[in-house]
């Protein structure tokens, strides 16, 4: 609450609460999750100069709530508000509580009033009057909406229960709030999840957080459309049973009606897939989360050389113009396969196509597949490894790397003079480094 911007208000109870040096002066216990020299110097000021620390922490290295499991999904700042979305179903439901915290007041007031999350959503941040807050927090504790979205006033010192799920829209700037907010759940002897969201120039700072916080994310895909509609499905059922028997009744003859026309099992999915507003779900690429996109795994029975190896099994089978439809292959950990997307409209197509061997497997995938590395091998579609693509700077087809001039028709590679000075070996040699370089062996 001092953190916060509350330190007069504080200041004013407890000046009236306590006199200096009296005897009369209450018992006082003070809790923080983290103890910066701040905390130390409230204390001194205003608890006996006997008082003892009690640190539950200690040498442990996690500092963070042992009660609460740690995620981090990459994806891209566009795609964010519809992931989040996809999350809570998944991970929290209709039923559960949830809450998103946020960097900016403005970016939590978008939030909760962005459509792609289903469940009522309200903010609360520095802008909210007070009295508003109050009226918040009470319709969230009572369980009038399920989702939160708030900024750091939210992340500490507030008894919220039963909180099943903390989303954090990007990995803070201190350590100490990602504690404050991931400990939002796991309390009372209860469990959570709390999920980060990071892109890919924020991945130092995930490091960070794992590293003073003592904790170890981990890294999971997006929500897959078999995942979502699985997690509907359960939330469906669950309103199912809370439906009284009385106004069952009222409905049985139009649903007698309806198991003539569809048959029970048609009408009772349709009547499922309506109660949990998933009628429709967005196929997303798991390796970037762009929306209209399928992953595919491209198995191998051997360690593959290089991302060309995939690209020839693939022209052999596909034909030619597999170039144009499939977009950001990347290895396989290990280097056992790769995975790509395609868009969802030609994954039929790819499917009747292709034909499985004893080396080469092909399939959809249902999450997201472990990686070689932070996307080696990636590459956009018609540049590859070993491709005759063009690369950056190339013109009419010549093969004229960037920083390189031609003249005359040659060849010529930075450092070498134009015309072709210096021997015949020496431009080999840099030929060959060239290649090597770029994968080209």
């Amino acid at each position: 609450m001092l953190d916060m911007g509350f330190a007069d208000q504080v200041e004013e109870i407890l000046c009236v609460a306590y006199k200096k040096d009296s005897e009369d002066n209450p018992q006082t216990l003070l809790f923080s999750a983290t103890c910066p020299h701040w905390v130390f110097n409230v204390a001194k000021k205003y608890m006996k100069s006997t008082y003892e620390q009690v640190d539950l922490i200690g040498k442990k290295t996690q500092k963070a709530a042992i009660t609460v499991e740690h995620l981090a999904i990459k994806c891209h700042w566009s795609e964010r508000a519809a992931v989040i979305g996809d999350v809570i179903r998944v991970y929290s439901g209709h039923q559960g509580r949830t809450i998103i915290f946020c960097e900016t007041k403005r970016e939590a007031q978008e939030l909760s009033q962005n459509t792609c999350i289903k469940q009522d959503a309200q903010s609360l941040h520095g802008d909210i009057p007070q009295k508003q807050r109050e009226i918040t927090l009470k319709g969230f504790r009572n369980g009038s909406f399920g989702v939160l979205v708030a900024t750091n006033v939210a992340a500490r010192g507030l008894d919220i229960p039963e909180v099943d799920l903390v989303v954090q829209s990007c990995p803070p700037k201190d350590v100490e709030s990602y504690i404050h907010r991931s400990g939002r759940t796991g309390r009372a002897g209860r469990t959570g999840v709390c999920i980060c969201f990071y892109q890919h120039k924020e991945e130092y700072q995930l490091a960070q957080v794992e590293q003073k916080a003592g904790i170890k994310f981990k890294r999971i895909g997006i929500p897959s459309a078999t995942e979502i509609i699985k997690a509907s499905s359960k939330d469906a059922i669950r309103l199912l049973d809370s439906v009284p028997p009385t106004a069952i009744n009222h409905f049985k003859q139009s649903a007698e009606k309806l198991i003539e026309e569809k048959g029970a099992v048609e009408a009772l999915a349709a009547a499922l897939a309506h109660i949990s507003g998933a009628t429709s779900v967005d196929q997303r690429s798991l390796i970037n989360s762009q929306a209209g996109f399928v992953t595919m795994i491209l198995q191998c029975s051997i360690e593959m050389p290089n991302i060309s190896y995939a690209w020839k099994e693939l022209k052999e089978q596909l034909g030619e113009d597999i170039d144009a439809k499939v977009k950001g292959m990347v290895f396989l950990k290990g280097k056992l396969g790769v995975c790509f997307d395609v868009r969802t409209e030609a994954v039929t197509e790819i499917q009747e196509k292709w034909h499985d061997s004893r080396r080469w497997q092909l399939t959809v995938a249902t999450e997201q597949p472990e990686l070689e590395g932070p996307l080696d091998g990636y590459r956009g579609r018609g540049q590859r490894d070993g491709s005759r693509g063009p690369f950056r700077g190339q013109r009419s087809g010549s093969r004229n790397f960037r920083g390189q001039g031609q003249r005359g028709g040659n060849r010529n590679f930075r450092g070498q003079r134009p015309g072709g000075g210096g021997n015949r070996s020496s431009n080999k040699g840099q030929k060959r480094s060239f290649s090597k370089a770029f994968g080209h062996e």
